[in-house]
C-alpha cells in the first residue's frame, strides 16, 4: 500500500529528507513537497558571495532544481505557501497559484526553516530594511545595491552581518557594522572578538558595538533615511539585517504543535515531532541537543538540516537512525581574516556547570620560515577537574579555519586535551609546525592543568 509523505519546506532539511525516502522506498511511497519559493536545495549560505560578486549567477547556488527531483519522482509543488495544518483530519492547507488547496498526508515533515531576527522598535517596515536568508532576498539586495547607495548600515555582527559587511566594501560601499555586543562575532570569546574587530576597522568598515537599534526613521516616500541607536542616529540608504535568524514555526504552533527554546520545536533523536500524530521535523525550525551539555539548544545550520533531513528519511524507510547532537562547529571569514569556533567559550562553559580553564596561544598555519605562513591565535576550553576538551576558537590568516575540525572530532569522542597533544596530526613546512596549533593549544592547556596523576 502507498503511503503519502508530505513535506512542508522544499531547502535543504525537507529535500534530504524526501530524497532519502523516495530513493529507499521507491513507488511505495508518495512524495509531495509545498515550497513557497520557485527554487529547491539551494544555499543560503552562499548568498553573501554571490552580492559580492565571487558567485557569478544565483543559478550557481542551487543543489537541485524542483525539475530535477521531479525526474526523481517527487512531486514538487514551487510557489505553495502552507497556511495551515489539521493534525486530526491530517491535511495542510496552501495557497497555491490555483487559490486553496488541501492536501492529505500519512505523514507530514515540516521543514519551514528560519527567517531573518527583525528588531521590535519603530519604524522596522520602512522600505529599503532588507534580510538576508532566501535568494528572493539575496536578489532584492543585489537590486537595491545596484542603485548605488551612499551608504548601508547593517544591523547586527554576527555571521550574517561581517560576511555582508565585506560583500559590501569590496563593492566600494560606504559600510557601517552596529552590533550590540561588545565585540563583533558574539559566539566567540570578547578577546578573539578584539582581533575580528581590528581586521575589519583596518578594512574600511565603520563597526560600531556595544550600540543598541532602537529604531529606524524614513523619509516622506517611506524609505528607510537613518538608523535610531541609543548612541544617535546614522544616516543611510540602505539597511541589511545581519542579527541572525529565527525558527519559521508559526505554522506548526498553530497546528497546536509545542514550541521550546527561541520558539523551535522540540523533536525526538528520530526526527518526530508528534509521534501519535506523524508529525516529524527537521532543519532551521528545529531545537538540536549539545553534545557537551545535553540540553536543548537552537543552532541553524545547513549541516545540521542536511543530516535531520537524512536521519527522518532514513527513518521513514524502516530504519532506525538517530541524529546525535551538536556542537555548534561553524567558520566564516571577514575579508583576508578567517574565524572558527566549535563547542563551549569560557562563559558558556561555566554556565554550564564546568570549571572552565582556557588557555590561547599564537602560532603559525605553516612552518613560521616558510614564505606563507599566516599568524593565527587558537583558544582551548578545558574542564578543569576531567581535562575533557570544552571548546575552542581560531581566529586567523588563509589556511587557519579548517583546523577547527580536528578540535570538533576531539569534542565529538570526549577526549581530554592530553590524548588531544599527542594525537598523530600531520606535518611537512608547507602544511603546519611540528607541533600543529591544535597540539600546541592543547599542551598550553595541559601546562596550565598540570601533569595528570597516574
Amino acid at each position: 500500500m502507498t503511503r503519502r509523505l508530505l513535506v512542508v519546506g522544499g531547502d535543504a532539511a525537507g529535500m534530504s529528507a524526501a530524497s532519502t525516502a523516495k530513493r529507499a522506498l521507491g513507488d511505495r511511497l508518495d512524495v509531495v513537497v509545498l515550497e513557497r519559493q520557485p527554487w529547491t536545495s539551494y544555499s543560503a549560505c552562499g548568498i553573501p558571495y554571490w552580492v559580492a560578486g565571487d558567485v557569478a549567477t544565483l543559478d550557481d547556488l542551487i543543489a537541485r532544481t524542483p525539475q530535477q527531483h521531479r525526474k526523481n519522482g517527487i512531486d514538487v509543488r514551487t510557489g505553495a505557501t502552507a497556511t495551515e495544518i489539521d493534525l486530526e483530519a491530517g491535511v495542510v492547507t496552501a495557497f497555491t497559484d490555483a487559490g486553496a488547496e488541501t492536501f492529505a498526508y500519512d505523514e507530514l515533515l515540516v521543514a519551514t526553516g528560519a527567517e531573518p531576527v527583525r528588531p521590535d522598535v519603530p519604524g522596522v517596515d520602512a522600505q529599503g530594511i532588507y534580510g538576508v536568508q532566501t535568494l528572493a532576498d539575496g536578489r532584492r539586495v543585489l537590486d537595491a545595491l545596484a542603485r548605488d547607495p551612499g551608504r548601508v548600515v547593517i544591523v547586527g555582527a554576527g555571521y550574517i552581518g561581517v560576511e555582508m559587511a565585506e560583500a559590501c566594501v569590496r563593492r566600494g560601499l560606504d559600510t557601517v557594522v552596529v552590533g550590540k555586543h561588545p565585540t563583533p562575532m558574539p559566539t566567540v570569546d570578547d578577546d578573539l572578538g578584539e582581533l575580528v574587530a581590528k581586521e575589519m576597522r583596518s578594512d574600511g568598515i565603520d563597526l560600531r558595538v556595544g550600540v543598541t537599534v532602537t529604531g529606524f526613521e524614513a523619509d516622506l516616500d517611506g524609505h528607510v533615511r537613518a538608523v535610531v541607536t541609543d548612541h544617535g542616529a546614522i544616516t543611510t540608504d540602505l539597511v541589511i539585517l545581519g542579527a541572525g535568524v529565527r525558527p519559521r514555526t508559526e505554522l506548526a504552533a498553530g497546528a497546536g504543535l509545542r514550541l521550546g527554546v527561541d520558539g523551535a520545536l522540540p523533536v525526538d533523536p528520530h526526527g518526530r515531532a508528534d509521534v501519535e500524530r506523524r508529525v516529524w521535523a527537521a532543519g532551521d525550525c528545529v531545537e538540536s541537543v549539545d553534545r557537551i551539555t545535553g540540553r536543548a539548544s537552537y543552532v541553524p545550520l545547513g549541516t545540521h538540516a542536511n543530516k535531520q533531513g537524512w536521519v527522518i528519511g532514513r527513518n521513514l524507510a524502516g530504519y532506525d537512525v538517530s541524529f546525535p547532537g551538536v556542537l555548534g562547529t561553524a567558520m566564516t571569514k571577514v575579508m583576508s581574516l578567517e574565524i572558527a569556533r566549535t563547542g563551549l567559550g569560557e562563559r558558556a562553559a561555566r554556565e554550564a556547570g564546568f570549571d572552565p580553564v582556557s588557555e590561547r596561544i599564537e602560532a603559525t598555519t605553516s612552518a613560521g620560515y616558510m614564505p606563507d605562513a599566516r599568524t593565527m591565535t587558537v583558544k582551548v576550553v578545558a574542564d578543569r577537574g576531567t581535562r575533557r576538551l570544552l571548546g575552542a576558537q581560531i581566529v586567523g590568516g588563509e589556511g587557519s579555519a579548517l583546523r577547527i575540525d580536528s578540535f570538533a572530532l576531539a569534542l565529538w569522542n570526549e577526549m581530554t586535551v592530553d590524548a588531544l597533544m599527542m594525537t598523530d596530526l600531520g606535518y611537512a613546512p608547507p602544511f603546519a609546525s611540528v607541533w600543529d596549533p591544535v597540539q600546541q593549544a592543547a599542551r598550553a592547556a595541559v601546562s596550565t592543568l598540570g601533569s595528570p596523576l597516574r
